[in-house]
């Protein structure tokens, strides 16, 4: 190979699973729900179905957050209101994980593709039915939750509405993929490197079981957990169809993230098997 730059894509893991909410959940939306139902803070819905739904953008963004706290990582790059990591250079974004795993922005000239592509997560069908049988919610699909501020001098009480999801609501249907991990191979790098940094994905999964998705975290919401997780390893050159390995990993499934982190020595060696070299 000459000195080009090039990227080659050895691979891909394809993960699907269901989220479950263990207590209330608020990802917020507009603030319609003023006007329509006298809600102080909404949570965002599809605009098809009336029904809520995780977007990928806050998963992914929340893992990304998680991760870049565990790892103590620098916040220099201001999206909005608040602070990110971003490599700065190309010496930093080699020995940045979350630079390669979640990708940078586009103002320097290095870098490479992000590798994790997170889709929304609709709700289940069988809560949706659920939710739609019981009768018991406040709005379609959700609950108000009613929070009180008082004031610290005159002990004055502000009352306010959040919705939430209801604890209990599942996400996802098995055999969906909801997170992909692409493992390339380029000048200068190899696919060694994205088959390390897999670990730390999973990582980030396990830390956001124990912090929160969405707002009010800090008031309770928004614990969840990650069950019915299966694995499935895609190759370059038999991209269509599913690989067949001597590990018997032709797809895995794994109850829970524990389940999962337990086998995840074994899964590297196989992703080593069916990417490095290849």
């Amino acid at each position: 190979m000459n000195d080009d730059k090039y990227i080659k894509l050895q691979g891909r893991v394809l993960l699907s699973f269901q989220i479950v909410a263990q207590t209330g959940l608020h990802i917020g939306g507009s603030d319609t729900g003023i006007e329509i139902g006298g809600v102080d803070k909404t949570i965002i819905r599809d605009r098809l179905t009336n029904q809520p739904y995780i977007p990928g953008s806050s998963l992914r963004g929340k893992v990304r957050s998680l991760l870049e706290k565990y790892l103590g990582l620098p916040q220099n790059e201001r999206i909005g209101t608040g602070m990110i990591h971003t490599a700065q250079s190309a010496t930093e974004y080699d020995k940045s994980v979350v630079a390669q795993i979640f990708g940078i922005s586009g103002k320097g000239d290095f870098g490479g593709p992000s590798r994790l592509v997170v889709r929304d997560m609709m709700m289940s069908a069988t809560s949706v039915n659920a939710l739609k049988a019981s009768g018991r919610t406040d709005l379609p699909f959700s609950e108000v939750k009613t929070e009180v501020a008082i004031d610290r001098v005159t002990s004055a009480a502000s009352p306010r509405q959040m919705e939430r999801i209801p604890a209990g609501t599942i996400f996802g249907e098995t055999d969906n993929a909801v997170m992909v991990y692409s493992i390339y191979q380029g000048n200068g790098f190899g696919a060694q490197r994205d088959i390390d940094n897999f670990s730390k994905l999973i990582l980030g999964m396990q830390l956001l079981e124990d912090d929160y998705l969405g707002g009010l975290g800090s008031r309770g919401s928004g614990r969840v957990i990650f069950k019915n997780i299966s694995l499935i390893l895609r190759n370059s050159e038999s991209y269509d169809a599913q690989i067949n390995t001597q590990n018997g990993m032709e797809k895995q499934n794994f109850e829970n993230l524990a389940v999962l982190a337990t086998a995840l020595p074994k899964i590297q060696e196989t992703l080593k098997a069916q990417f490095l070299n290849h």
